[in-house]
């Protein structure tokens, strides 16, 4: 991606601060190193009663990007347990760590886009708060988009050898051959929660609850490309899951519908030159 250099700045002869503002000037630095530090990439992580699985999984991710310019951010989705007060204590040892608090319970797509909103990398990479996704993936996942020409918008885990019981691992497969079906956006694992995207794609896409398993479809309707590689996928340690078989299947019928809708009205214009 080509960045745009600010044009310099004339030296002018500027008349001297006054006292009082010349005092302040320690904290005003402060707040404006802060501010402009940029970071390359924003993990965006969403919980809902992961105290159990939530700082450990920070410190793996801290771990995994170790070297780069990052922030992270938690999204506790109202969570009934200790999540909150964990992650809170937890950003006195991880200074890049960011925690945004729902006041009231909204789901994981809704969590998913307020830290979207709220980062400020221009790439964001995604991950499931109940420690399945492992975060030694992630690095190479984002590193793969940021090298990437500026129409791939995502890169897309998919999950090898996954540790799911039986019946989730058939219902999966079956639902996600049904949507690639319907959908014909090539994907074959919308379900795994390691993304690397483009924030400004993203934020293109029309949102709806869910919208986190039709990211694929809804890119390519946008005109991006895509892609997927293979990662790791593990045993759920602590916590329960907050989904269930029925209420995936119940949910994704009138998703898929209306992703279909959406692929219908769609109309790409090959992209817009200024005159």
């Amino acid at each position: 991606m080509t960045e745009k250099t600010p044009a310099p700045r004339r030296k002018t002869a500027a008349a001297p601060k006054p006292p009082a503002k010349a005092a302040s000037a320690p904290a005003s630095r402060g707040v404006a190193k802060a501010a402009s530090s940029t970071p390359d990439f924003s993990v965006v992580v969403p919980v809902f009663d992961e105290g159990g699985a939530a700082p450990a999984l920070a410190r793996e991710i801290a771990g995994a990007f170790k070297g780069t310019n990052f922030e992270m951010v938690f999204v506790n989705d109202a969570s009934r347990d200790n999540t909150l007060a964990l992650l809170t204590e937890l950003k006195a040892e991880l200074p890049m760590l960011r925690v945004l608090s729902h006041r009231k319970n909204a789901g994981q797509s809704r969590s998913i886009r307020t830290g979207i909103l709220a980062a400020r990398a221009s790439i964001v990479i995604t991950l499931d708060g109940d420690g399945q996704n492992d975060p030694a993936d992630a690095p190479r996942l984002a590193l793969a988009l940021q090298a990437g020409a500026d129409d791939l918008a995502m890169i897309g885990g998919e999950r090898v050898k996954r540790q799911d019981s039986a019946a989730k691992k058939i219902a999966s497969r079956f639902g996600n051959g049904v949507r690639n079906w319907l959908l014909k956006d090539g994907a074959t694992d919308t379900g795994c929660g390691l993304k690397a995207f483009r924030r400004e794609a993203f934020l293109r896409l029309p949102y709806f609850d869910h919208i986190h398993r039709y990211l694929p479809a809804l890119m390519i309707r946008e005109g991006y490309r895509i892609g997927f590689q293979p990662v790791n996928h593990r045993h759920r340690e602590t916590g329960v899951s907050k989904y269930t078989n029925f209420g995936r299947l119940k949910a994704s019928v009138s998703d898929l519908f209306g992703v279909m809708w959406l692929q219908s009205r769609a109309r790409n214009p090959g992209g817009a030159d200024e005159v």
